[in-house]
């Protein structure tokens, strides 16, 4: 009672206000401890702590969360198309999206449907399958390149960083953009990402709130396309640096070493490309929804002492230039696997 009444009296009021006004005043919505930064062209913001957090209203008066969400994906609106409406032949954006399993692939077609509807950009879409047998094959839509890589043990643990190197160096486009394959974009996620670019930002987070929806009405919405509209998010994700979604231009990427190898399994490699990206000059202002798909948690999510996240704080302790002078002297992104998987760690 006294959680929803802190709500009712001291969140309610600007949630009302921010939501009910005609412009992008519902970007400004955070928690009550919370501080944001204005981006200087006014377009967005930057949240001013570490690590992600949940808005806290929307979790005791959904309606606040389907309203934000609403709101939300009218001014930014997810298109689902089979196929872009036109194909680039030197796209300028490259999606790179890792993928195993069979489980997460309602998933992936629906991220490139959403992928597929960007406007105002010249892209391409390449899925790294890095599992034993390329269960992708004929699966995919035909504008979308799928590169299977096998691990070099049946048994090896999911390793994200490796899908990334391998299909940066597939890539065409001179802006990578470094997605999940559970998440759906906005219609104009490209093309902001490469305004900023050419304003002169390397790296690029757009990411302003992440609204996770829940299992029912993501089955709904494979089976029936329901309309996100009309969803209650579970979650409302703020501050989602480098996870997710993150744009990077190439020569950036080659610059910092690209993603680390050594990260093996789930967690911690987003937060250690984050930090080395800090080398570079980002636009770390979000101004953009992203809408994910609920699924079953990765293993090894919640295991007490993950050995992934505790190679991140060790790497994390080590300066940004050390970590970048070694990354980029590897041979990283071979399809034999991993840069030193089964020797210096894995």
């Amino acid at each position: 009672m006294k959680e929803l009444l802190g709500v009712l009296l001291k969140d309610l009021p600007c949630y009302l206000y921010s939501l009910g006004r005609r412009r992008s005043g519902y970007l400004s919505l955070r928690n009550r401890h919370e501080r944001l930064e204005l981006a200087p062209d006014g377009s967005g913001y930057r949240c001013d702590w570490r690590w992600t957090s949940d808005l806290h209203a929307p979790k005791i008066l959904p309606f606040l969360g389907r309203w934000l969400m609403r709101r939300a994906l009218a001014d930014h609106p997810i298109r689902r198309l089979p196929q872009p409406e036109s194909v680039a032949e030197s796209p300028k954006v490259s999606f790179i999206i890792g993928h195993r399993g069979r489980a997460r692939l309602p998933h992936l077609l629906a991220t490139l449907e959403s992928i597929a509807g960007q406007q105002n950009a010249l892209i391409e879409c390449i899925v790294v399958e890095q599992d034993v047998e390329p269960l992708l094959l004929g699966r995919l839509p035909g504008w979308v390149r799928h590169i299977h890589t096998p691990p070099p043990v049946a048994d090896m643990p999911y390793a994200r960083s490796w899908t990334f190197n391998i299909g940066v160096k597939q890539a065409r486009g001179q802006i990578l953009v470094l997605h999940d394959n559970d998440m759906l974009v906005p219609a104009d996620y490209a093309a902001q990402i490469t305004h900023h670019v050419r304003q002169g930002h390397e790296v690029v987070n757009l990411k302003r709130f992440i609204f996770f929806l829940d299992e029912v009405y993501t089955h709904n919405f494979f089976a029936s396309g329901a309309d996100l509209v009309d969803a209650t998010p579970t979650s409302i994700m703020q501050n989602a640096e480098g996870g997710g979604s993150i744009a990077i231009t190439r020569a950036a990427y080659d610059r910092i070493g690209g993603m680390d190898e050594s990260f093996i399994g789930w967690g911690g490699e987003d937060n250690e490309f984050w930090e080395r990206a800090q080398a570079c000059k980002v636009w770390p202002y979000g101004s953009l929804p992203i809408v994910h798909l609920w699924h079953s948690s990765q293993p090894g999510k919640f295991q007490t002492e993950n050995p992934t996240l505790r190679h991140y704080r060790e790497l994390s302790s080590l300066p940004i230039a050390e970590r970048i002078g070694r990354l980029v002297t590897l041979g990283q992104g071979d399809m034999a696997g991993p840069h030193g998987y089964g020797r210096d760690y894995g």
